[in-house]
């Protein structure tokens, strides 16, 4: 594999458009990955037009991936050409911190390195995501993909399914427990789903009374609508989650006051600003906790994808020619999307060879 064929954009005002790279030298634990489809999150949108002002370009976005192998390192023992695998938000880390001695990768105390837009920790160079036809990764960060799950639904389980699986699996749902979903989007329905796979009782929290029906077609036993005053104080004292994937600034109160004592609400949705500080009476009366939640580690991710698998759980997703990219972020921004964009990547090869 001589060049990579991508799209790229060259600077935070320009579209992504074509591009092409030499990948790195397989080293003894590489595995090389043929790229079948990638999903498209909204952090992409965030580090293309240089949001959060790190950007280092020309940047390829993408670290939703699955694949297949087509070529392992000399010292490779996880993986075998043909292999199904995924790639999520990490490439690499630095193996030796408390969080990633105890599988939280994530959590890496000197910064994992992100699928793109990361710095390799041996050659000092900027990393390379899924908008593109192949990618070189270290088998520690690469994981199977279930077989007979639709491939290009799976693509999004690797961040948005860990994203929502994560925190469900920290705050032990399960049967029996009351779990609340605020937002509907491409986290909010994986969560839906997951919750509803792990046995709880499932209520969505939505502003848009037109996802009623779509939320209980995921599996929520109710939805609320949760701008109806009279509709949440029903709920009052009575979850023992919510997981709240809304990225947009709003007033966590009104669903803090929904959890039981000791109940907990966790922030997977990142904000351009910071939402209003909480009533402080309002945790510390029923002992309630805010809490927030990062991806997952790889034996997290691996096991979030094998219980998708168990449970025939994939993302819902529109399917995209990759030179619908650019149309396809801004219908993102306008949340018009049944859940997630996915690249089918194919479409890619067919422009190059063109």
């Amino acid at each position: 594999m001589n060049i990579i064929h991508a799209y790229a954009a060259q600077n935070e005002n320009s579209p992504l458009a074509p591009f092409s790279y030499q990948p790195r030298q397989l080293r003894d634990h590489d595995v090389q990955i043929e790229i079948l489809f990638c999903g498209v999150c909204h952090s992409d949108l965030h580090q293309a037009r240089n949001e959060w002002h790190n950007t280092v370009f020309p940047v390829v976005p993408g670290h939703e991936i699955v694949g297949r192998v087509t070529a392992t390192g000399s010292r490779c023992s996880r993986f075998t050409v043909g292999d199904l695998v995924g790639v999520g938000c990490m490439v690499d880390s630095c193996r030796s911190c408390p969080d990633c001695q105890e599988g939280l990768e994530q959590y890496c105390e000197n910064g994992f390195v992100a699928t793109y837009n990361g710095t390799d920790r041996f050659d000092g160079k900027t990393t390379f995501g899924g908008y593109a036809s192949d990618i070189v990764v270290h088998e520690d960060f690469v994981l199977r993909v279930p077989a007979h799950l639709d491939l290009a639904g799976v693509a999004p389980l690797l961040c948005a399914g860990i994203t929502t699986y994560s925190p469900l699996k920290h705050w032990k749902v399960g049967p029996g427990k009351k779990v609340g979903i605020v937002g509907l989007g491409g986290l909010g329905h994986m969560g839906v789903k997951i919750a509803h796979a792990m046995g709880a009782k499932v209520v969505l929290f939505t502003t848009s009374p037109s996802k009623v029906a779509d939320g209980k077609r995921l599996g929520a036993d109710e939805v609320v609508i949760s701008k109806d005053a009279e509709q949440m104080a029903q709920h009052t004292n009575s979850f023992d989650f919510i997981l709240n994937t809304v990225a947009a600034t709003h007033d966590l109160t009104p669903f803090i006051n929904l959890l039981k004592r000791d109940g907990n609400m966790t922030l997977v949705g990142v904000p351009e600003h910071d939402h209003p500080a909480p009533s402080v009476a309002s945790l510390i009366f029923k002992r309630r906790s805010v809490s927030g939640s990062l991806i997952g580690g790889i034996a997290g991710t691996q096991e979030m994808l094998d219980f998708c698998g168990q449970h025939n759980i994939t993302s819902d997703i529109e399917l995209i020619d990759i030179a619908q990219i650019n149309e396809a972020y801004e219908r993102m921004l306008k949340s018009d999307v049944k859940y997630r964009f996915v690249i089918d990547i194919n479409t890619l090869r067919d422009h190059a060879a063109a």
